[in-house]
């Protein structure tokens, strides 16, 4: 079966476009009409336009062309001398007429055809080629020209009165004699047998252009004024050149040397074999054939064309018969050639006419957009959409009445535009593929019959099945509305385009993508797509829209339907699974999936209700998770702390602790009664743990399956140990009751809880006894001896440890740490009374003398600290009396220091740096501030003492 993504369409065939069409023609019966010689032509007027005819009797014939309507008539007639017309040359800035005829130039005027004058001053002239410039120059007075005169070149100036000016005569290397020339700007380029040549105006140095192979090859040339070159013609082949001889773009090759040549815009007509050709400048490629029926034989063929290269209409004559043709429109042209189903040469001929400047932007935009829907109804989807994607003007609402049936809800906004009128009206895709189809069989039974059909040849020879049309069309159509919605749309359009999308990721079943577009931001409308979706069993994508659209009771509602499907689904499918492990895995992941979905909308939701009626299955499925929607900091308003407490399952601890400590922690609350919940909780949790931790350590066997089972369901939300944040947070807080937690682990194993709550309560000796007898922990014990700051509390703790309790052996090792590093807070006397008789003398003797020395050192050290301090204290009292008694000597010349003001009887001050200021600049500064800047509260000013040095 064919792929329904077809090949880039062919080429077109050659001569299939229609460039000319016979706009009128002239073919007198007069008898006395001679056969035509020579032809012009020249628009007037947007409603007239002249041909002058010269014939080989020697008239000079004026017929006058309506564009518009088409009418060709005789118009004005004069005989010159009786010898044939050569030669006409329009110039029309001076409004004249250059005839050559029987070697002499003559001059007509332009629009009465008199009176006639001959420019005796030129004899023997062979060729009149008159000046072009490639710039607008038609307000210089007079007209240049170039006349051949024998092997001679003469250029000359026509002025106002019609009197040649003769400005230069070059005696080339024109031995073969001059055939053909054309003056471009500052160049003559000169055609003889021998080859071309280039005379520079300005320089007058002349060159060869290039030579020509062969004698029997006549020079011919035509002046091009759509571009201002020349194409120089070497047998059958035209060399492009610029004013300065260099070939410019590609040769045009014809069949057989033409007889005649002219221009009509970027093409080149040519007569030749009874035939009127066109070809195009750029491409080269014969685009038109026009079989032209002349009188064979009597007259050669001629072409005249509008030198000014307004490029619109072109003259034929053959015999006496004139014919005039006119450039088709280029509207005109694109519709033929998508007519015959040429769209690439279409396209190409609308961005050539763009890129010179002959077509719009927007019309561009407007033909892509009709060969795109030409191939759409064409069955070709993919190129379609590239050609619509192409289109800046196009409204993605064009593509809606093919997705979804009239009338809905974006009818109106579809534009009811036919284009050129060469496609059907749109209309569902299932249709489009149907008529297509139908289409190609009728072509395949043509074609049987011998019948030529426009249909595609790759259709033709293996069609595609409708299923792999749709779905190409399906796909295509999804491509183009996702780009589409990257264009500044419309609210109205932007919904068509997302709800539409929608239903075509349904058709692909894509389902990833329909999440991924109804999770976003995103335009579609609920209304439109609620049934689809359910229907359909898409309940996630509904989810996820529903959470986009704010419809979050919705989403919720559905994410716990899914939730408890996945459960119910488990418990149905697992019964005499083999693969009990993947099950497990996949169902926890979908139902992971529902709950942490639902978990965002509920944590950026501020309705309590919603919120509470929600926890409870998330709990069930994962404890953090609805930790986080009762702690989140999304939510604008937070939930009431009692309602949330009390909606917890008592049975979910963990959440409970979590929520309190957030409270606690977080959110700095002060209630009492949230501290003592949170600690009562973390007691019961820490008192459980301790239980399993026994009986773990007591069981011989565990069962390895309800390791795994209780592992994943009861893992705990906190990172760190209970009894170690239970700990930490009863000695931290002190809002908590500490005697109704005591009544909870009173007869536990927790000692050290135990002990923080007894020092919360002020029991000094039940701490102690805690610590020093029943954890051991000497270190803690003396610490908290120093927190309580008195003597006795270090003996209290020296008897623990020398008379336990319980029968309990005495503690010397202990009882000596106690003595060598807290003995000078021990009266020696009661420690000799305290130690027992049973303790080890050697142990004593040496940490009892260290205690003595250090009470000795301890005693000498602070009278040292004593007298230290009293020499300080005088020596900054002898300071202080020193700087008092200084005297100051003030005179007549004696001035401020700040703001230079004589002091004389002024009160003033002096600062410790010896600066003295008046009173009032003592008020502005203050006493601390000197007049050099310096504060002497940061930058303490030092003078040496007998003690005291910096």
């Amino acid at each position: 079966m064919a792929n329904p993504k077809s090949k880039p369409r062919p080429d077109p065939k050659p001569h299939s476009q229609n460039i000319l069409e016979l706009l009128s023609n002239l073919n007198p019966s007069i008898p006395q009409f001679p056969p035509i010689r020579s032809l012009a032509i020249t628009t007037i007027s947007d409603s007239q336009t002249l041909i002058f005819i010269g014939t080989v009797a020697g008239d000079v014939i004026s017929l006058s062309l309506n564009p518009n309507s088409g009418g060709l008539s005789l118009r004005l007639r004069v005989n010159i001398i009786g010898k044939p017309v050569t030669s006409i040359h329009v110039v029309g800035n001076i409004g004249k007429l250059i005839v050559l005829s029987d070697g002499f130039i003559y001059l007509l005027d332009l629009n009465s055809l008199e009176p006639v004058k001959k420019l005796s001053l030129l004899k023997n002239v062979s060729v009149v080629c008159k000046r072009f410039f490639s710039r607008n120059n038609d307000s210089l007075n007079g007209c240049f020209f170039a006349v051949a005169v024998g092997k001679k070149l003469v250029l000359v100036e026509l002025v106002l009165s019609g009197s040649p000016v003769i400005l230069k005569e070059i005696q080339g290397d024109f031995t073969d004699g001059i055939m053909c020339v054309s003056w471009v700007d500052e160049s003559v380029i000169v055609g003889t047998k021998s080859g071309y040549y280039l005379y520079s105006y300005t320089s007058g140095q002349c060159g060869v252009i290039f030579s020509l192979p062969d004698l029997s090859v006549f020079p011919r040339m035509k002046f091009l004024a759509k571009e201002c070159k020349v194409m120089l013609m070497v047998d059958n082949v035209g060399v492009i050149v610029d004013s300065e001889g260099q070939p410019v773009g590609g040769s045009l090759v014809f069949g057989e040397g033409p007889e005649s040549m002219g221009e009509i815009g970027g093409y080149v007509v040519v007569v030749r074999s009874g035939k009127l050709e066109v070809y195009h400048k750029k491409s080269g490629n014969c685009v038109q054939r026009v079989p032209f029926v002349g009188e064979v034989g009597s007259s050669p063929y001629l072409v005249a064309d509008e030198e000014d290269g307004r490029g619109k209409l072109v003259a034929v004559a053959a015999g006496s018969k004139v014919m005039c043709y006119r450039k088709v429109p280029s509207e005109e042209q694109i519709k033929g050639l998508l007519r015959k189903k040429n769209f690439r040469e279409a396209i190409s001929l609308v961005e050539e006419l763009r890129n010179e400047g002959e077509m719009t932007r927007e019309t561009l935009s407007f033909v892509h957009a009709q060969v795109g829907f030409l191939l759409l109804f064409d069955l070709h989807f993919e190129e379609a959409v590239d050609h619509f994607l192409l289109s800046e003007t196009m409204e993605p609402s064009e593509l809606f009445p093919f997705i979804m049936r009239d009338p809905n809800r974006w009818s109106l906004l579809v534009p009811r535009n036919r284009y050129w009128g060469l496609h059907p009206p749109p209309s569902l895709l299932e249709k489009v593929v149907d008529d297509g189809l139908t289409g190609i069989q009728r072509a395949i039974f043509l074609k049987k019959a011998g019948v030529e059909t426009a249909a595609d040849d790759e259709f033709l020879l293996n069609p595609p099945s409708r299923a792999d049309l749709l779905e190409s069309a399906i796909k295509n159509m999804t491509r183009y509305l996702e780009a589409s919605r990257h264009k500044d749309l419309t609210p109205s359009v932007c919904e068509g385009v997302d709800t539409l999308l929608m239903y075509l990721y349904r058709a692909l079943n894509r389902v990833d993508d329909m999440e991924r577009l109804a999770s976003s931001e995103n335009s579609c409308i609920v209304e439109e797509l609620e049934s689809l979706l359910s229907e359909s069993g898409h309940l996630r994508t509904l989810a996820f829209l529903y959470a986009s659209k704010g419809m979050s009771a919705k989403s919720l509602s559905i994410w716990r339907l899914l939730a408890r499907n996945y459960s119910s689904s488990y418990l149905k499918d697992s019964h005499g699974a083999n693969h009990l492990q993947d099950t497990i895995k996949d169902i926890s992941s979908d139902q992971e999936t529902a709950v942490m979905e639902a978990s965002k909308i509920l944590e950026a939701s501020s309705d309590q209700e919603l919120v509470l009626q929600h926890l409870g299955w998330i709990a069930d499925i994962n404890q953090l998770l609805a930790v986080q929607v009762l702690v989140s900091e999304k939510r604008t308003n937070p939930l009431p702390p009692d309602e949330v407490i009390a909606a917890i399952d008592p049975r979910k601890v963990e959440i409970l602790l979590r929520y309190l400590q957030w409270l606690i922690e977080d959110q700095d609350s002060g209630d009492t009664r949230f501290h003592t919940a949170y600690a009562l909780l973390l007691s019961k949790s820490a008192l459980d743990a301790n239980e399993k931790e026994h009986a773990t350590q007591n069981s011989e066997y565990v069962n390895q399956k309800e390791m795994n089972i209780s592992a994943r369901g009861n893992n705990s939300i906190f990172d760190t140990h209970v009894r170690e944040r239970l700990q930490i947070f009863l000695q931290s807080s002190d809002l908590y009751d500490p005697d109704e937690v005591l009544d909870l682990v009173e007869g536990s194993e927790l000692w050290l809880e135990k002990a923080i709550l007894y020092r919360k309560l002020g029991q000094e000796t039940l701490v102690l006894q805690i610590l020093a007898l029943k954890l051991e922990d000497c270190e803690a014990a003396e610490q908290y001896c120093a927190e309580i700051g008195r003597p006795d509390a270090y003996m209290q703790l020296l008897e623990m440890y020398l008379e336990p309790m319980n029968g309990k052996e005495p503690m010397f090792t202990a009882a000596v740490r106690l003595l060598h590093n807290h003995g000078e807070m021990l009266d020696p006397l009661q420690v000799l009374e305290r130690l027992s008789p049973d303790m080890p003398l050697q142990l004593a003797s040496e940490t009892i003398l260290r205690m003595l020395r250090a009470r000795l050192h301890h005693h000498r050290q602070g009278q040292i600290i004593h007298k230290l301090s009293r020499a300080l204290d005088i020596d900054a009292s002898l300071a202080r009396f020193e700087e008092r008694s200084r005297h100051v000597l003030i005179n007549a010349d004696s001035v401020c220091d700040s703001c230079h003001a004589r002091l004389g009887t002024k009160l003033f001050a002096m600062y410790p740096d010896d600066t003295i200021v008046c009173y009032k600049c003592f008020r502005r500064q203050g006493e601390s501030t000197s007049v050099s800047g310096r504060d002497f509260k940061k930058d303490i000013l030092y003078k040496p003492g007998w003690l005291v040095t910096r």
